[in-house]
């Protein structure tokens, strides 16, 4: 029985693997182009629906944009994005995302999320590692947070990881983590 569950668990994560990559998420596609666009879309967004994401934006050392990860989940999960880090405004890498989870989770989900590294340790740090992993020391806020976020809520954080533009509905507890990897579009 053991061994059945085992090879269901593989089959369906290559399965999953494959809906990730049909998703539209960039996954095969080339061009740093189509990442700064998509980029600069995420940014105008996030500004115009969270004002104070312009002043966390213009505070922080770094910020990486991730326009748009695709996530699904049926017992074993995953997700994938491509997006950018920007120092000053300019684009300086770019990177991917992937997250394997496993809980009790059903469902799809497409998002976007940026990381606002608001040390330029924490950005050191972040750019000399060879994968980085999202870890428990990470603030995570809300789309409702967003709209107010302010100094008192980042002066001790070294990264602040806002989530926003949640669209499909995924449901569950899981243990997961995210590596964060450079890539070459």
């Amino acid at each position: 029985m053991q061994d059945f569950t085992t090879r269901r668990g593989v089959v369906f994560g290559l399965g999953a693997t494959g809906l990730l990559a049909a998703c539209g998420n960039g996954i095969g596609s080339n061009g740093a182009a189509q990442i700064d666009a998509r980029v600069d879309a995420t940014q105008n967004y996030l500004f115009g629906r969270y004002p104070g994401t312009r002043d966390l934006a213009s505070r922080a050392a770094g910020v990486l944009y991730m326009p748009l990860v695709t996530e699904a989940g049926l017992i074993y999960g995953g997700s994938y994005g491509r997006g950018a880090l920007r120092i000053r405004g300019a684009t300086v890498d770019y990177y991917s995302a992937a997250k394997a989870s496993i809980g009790l989770q059903i469902g799809a989900q497409q998002y976007a999320h940026a990381l606002f590294f608001m040390t330029q340790e924490a950005l050191e740090e972040f750019r000399r590692s060879a994968g980085w992993a999202a870890s428990a020391d990470l603030r995570y806020a809300t789309p409702e947070e967003g709209a107010s976020i302010g100094k008192a809520t980042t002066e001790m954080e070294p990264v602040i990881a806002l989530v926003f533009g949640q669209q499909g509905l995924i449901a569950g507890a899981s243990l997961a983590g995210v590596k964060y990897t450079r890539i070459i579009p």
